[in-house]
């Protein structure tokens, strides 16, 4: 049986967090830039490629370094982010 490791749960629910923040905020900028241009397209896929990019390499260091139980805080950290995020979003407070 794998020993449950706190530590590291807790360090994959910090940086997940901070990293999934930056995610979702970056995906507001993101819409809010390409819904005032022209051709939108350009500026959402350069967004979605840079975000992904940085959660996923942030994911990968965070696996790399703690393992199993670091990446299970990641993940969950992101699932609770994206609530908050998306609870924000249909409640209209977000300016």
């Amino acid at each position: 049986m794998m020993p449950f490791e706190w530590t590291q749960v807790l360090i994959g629910l910090i940086v997940g967090a901070g990293i999934s923040a930056l995610y979702f905020g970056g995906l507001a900028y993101g819409m809010r830039l390409a819904l005032r241009r022209e051709g939108p397209i350009r500026i959402l896929s350069i967004s979605a490629a840079v975000r992904m990019a940085m959660l996923l390499g942030a994911g990968w260091l965070v696996t790399s370094q703690g393992r199993t139980w670091a990446f299970a805080g990641y993940a969950a950290a992101f699932f609770i982010v994206r609530f908050i995020a998306t609870t924000v979003a249909r409640s209209g407070t977000a300016a």
